[in-house]
């Protein structure tokens, strides 16, 4: 398990005065990232490779109200992945300074090739990263139709 440890600043709140749900979604993209740098996915091997990560979705549990004062950290895991790497589930999360679970995060993303615009797998350097990280139990290798599940169509207004 990643862990990253925050403090929670001024801006990190709402106007109840706790963690406002915008700071959770910018504090695991921040571990995510993080995590991804220290398995070589910096700014420059993805522009190198033409890829970026996207997000289908974030799903948050909140548990317990976050204040400011102690910090607190946030885990990743990768829970799921396609054999080909094009799609990535991560779980996140969130402990306050006396390791108390206080949210829950499950996350669905692809890789997407910056110069076509479509999802694609990872080259081989990358996907050999991801295949020699630690993998917790409930690790599952992701089928299209699994990151679907939640799939929604666009309304339009006209």
């Amino acid at each position: 398990m990643y862990l990253k440890e925050f403090e929670i600043r001024w801006s990190d709140l709402d106007p109840n005065r706790h963690l406002a749900n915008s700071a959770y979604l910018n504090f695991m993209s921040h571990t995510r990232m993080a995590f991804l740098m220290e398995l070589g996915f910096t700014h420059k091997t993805m522009e190198e490779e033409s890829i970026g990560p996207v997000v289908f979705y974030e799903h948050i549990y909140y548990f317990k109200e976050a204040f400011p004062g102690r910090p607190v950290k946030v885990s990743m895991e990768v829970v799921g992945m396609s054999e080909d790497g094009k799609f990535f589930e991560f779980h996140h999360n969130f402990y306050d300074y006396k390791g108390r679970n206080f949210a829950h995060c499950e996350m669905m993303g692809a890789w997407m090739d910056l110069k076509t615009r479509v999802l694609r797998g990872l080259s081989e350097d990358f996907l050999k990263a991801f295949n020699n990280i630690e993998k917790p139990d409930n690790f599952r290798v992701l089928t299209k139709e699994q990151t679907r599940k939640f799939a929604k169509l666009p309304k339009d207004l006209v």
